[in-house]
């Protein structure tokens, strides 16, 4: 495991909740991840979904770890539609501090979205369109591995 990757409960919130060792409001569990009401919500049963291990961000996943962690995402949204009759979900993900990741370790929230709820859309986070043209940064993109 990478040297970013190694913490221990002591050093990382999310992983002391995983194991047990934090209290939180867990509202699924299963061998691959944990789902947990967010302690600051943004809207009634924002959830935050993450993996059992310790990974700094979803680049950090294993091959094997992505398909757990978001079926449990899948699972969630699908429960929190349901149970509070929510018209839509939010789903995002924070990822290194310059977007407002607080925690250094993976975490994917959803936010249920109801009609009149003052939020916007994911479009509303930042507006930073780009200079190149969209032709020119996909042939960027293409060319890098």
């Amino acid at each position: 495991m990478a040297a970013t990757q190694e913490k221990t409960v002591s050093q990382c919130l999310f992983c002391g909740i995983a194991a047990g060792e934090i209290p939180a409001e867990v509202i699924y569990d299963d061998s691959n991840a944990v789902a947990f009401l967010d302690i600051r919500p943004r809207a009634p049963g924002h959830t935050v979904v993450i993996p059992r291990v310790h990974r700094p961000s979803v680049a950090d996943l294993a091959p094997s770890e992505v398909g757990p962690v978001f079926l449990a995402v899948k699972k969630m949204a699908e429960r929190l539609t349901r149970v509070l009759r929510a018209d839509g979900l939010t789903i995002g993900i924070n990822q290194g501090a310059v977007s407002g990741q607080s925690v250094d370790h993976l975490h994917i929230h959803l936010l249920p979205r109801f009609l009149r709820d003052g939020g916007g859309s994911i479009h509303s986070v930042v507006d930073n369109p780009p200079e190149k043209s969209l032709a020119e940064i996909a042939q960027q993109l293409k060319a890098t591995p």
